[in-house]
């Protein structure tokens, strides 16, 4: 059933008022079908939401919004150690990490307590302490808006990138993505060399950790420095960590010698946008009910009550400082609306 005039604000993990001029909730493809013949009768822009963990709503919408509600996960094979374990998109995606791990799945435990649905998951490519969603991932379902039929992706079609795919790019607002199967394996290769892993799990006196060891290392070191959305509004990580050329980072590195950085290859380096942000004087500063986090400056929140337009604007002008500071342009990882 489609309302009228529906506050967005329990739908989007800033926790902003917006409104939809038209809202429904699918919980079956049929359902879901049925919504998109009726728009395309009716020819409302169309969004569809998940978890509303990645987006910036600046205004009210205008349009038809579709909240995406698909649940179930099942194992669908095996080969070797590995299983392909399949996910609805509107599963919540830190319930489908502690999923795998009851099962004795290895692959995305590094990814522990990331907010938003298993549906948004691959169209970000999400990634944290070294691991991204490309790493582990074997195909997608989604629903062709114009024809309604549904189709699969593989890894390939997907055009995995930093923070991006195929359906933030040419393809974005013309699917929505129905189910994502991951290949997790029963063999554990343990990735924990990246960020304060290793150092948590030696607080933690762990010697010889398991995936939940890690899991549980990881959603300690979110927990302690990045806000909990139910308490202060925000969509997690909101700029991309930048990449640079070489000759660009030396330069810098000789201005700022302990700019943080992750060499890609002999020729990139990618930059900590959190570091830049919080080197530029960044980090903490709050404006009337909004801000940047005073433990992550890649953070942008909401006290309660701002708009999203001056979200946007404080994200503007740390766009125009880190580019004058540095030379360096920061990129958006969420989805303005």
């Amino acid at each position: 059933m489609i309302q009228s005039n529906v506050n967005l604000q329990p739908h989007n993990t800033f926790g902003l008022e917006s409104i939809a001029k038209n809202f429904a909730t699918f919980g079956t493809i049929d359902e879901l079908k049925a919504l998109l013949l009726h728009n395309q009768t009716a020819q409302h822009e169309l969004l569809v939401l998940g978890g509303g963990s990645n987006i910036l709503l600046t205004q009210d919408f205008d349009g038809l919004v579709l909240k995406n509600d698909l649940k179930g996960i099942e194992m669908i094979g095996e080969d070797g150690n590995d299983r392909l374990v399949k996910a609805s998109a509107g599963e919540n995606w830190h319930d489908f990490v502690l999923y795998a791990i009851e099962h004795n799945l290895g692959g995305i435990e590094n990814l522990s307590l990331i907010p938003g649905s298993v549906g948004a998951s691959p169209m970000q490519n999400i990634g944290a302490y070294g691991v991204e969603i490309k790493d582990v991932f074997h195909e997608l379902e989604a629903l062709n808006i114009e024809t309604l039929a549904i189709e699969k992706f593989d890894s390939k079609m997907c055009s995995f990138g930093y923070r991006e795919s195929v359906f933030k790019r040419t393809l974005k607002g013309k699917y929505v993505i129905l189910s994502m199967t991951l290949r997790l394996s029963k063999d554990h290769q343990l990735n924990t060399s990246y960020g304060a892993i290793e150092n948590q799990l030696a607080e933690m006196n762990i010697d010889n950790p398991t995936i939940k060891n890690v899991s549980d290392a990881v959603i300690t070191i979110r927990q302690s420095k990045l806000p909990d959305p139910k308490k202060i509004g925000n969509s997690g990580s909101f700029f991309k960590n930048p990449v640079i050329g070489k000759a660009q980072f030396d330069a810098l590195k000789a201005k700022f010698p302990t700019i943080a950085n992750y060499p890609i290859d002999e020729n990139h380096i990618k930059l900590a946008a959190g570091w830049l942000i919080d080197n530029a004087g960044w980090k903490g500063k709050r404006i009337d009910n909004y801000g940047v986090h005073k433990n992550q400056a890649l953070v942008l929140v909401n006290y309660g009550g701002a708009k999203g337009r001056d979200i946007y604007n404080l994200s503007e002008a740390i766009l125009e400082s880190i580019s004058a500071t540095y030379g360096v342009d920061l990129e958006r990882e969420v989805n303005i609306i």
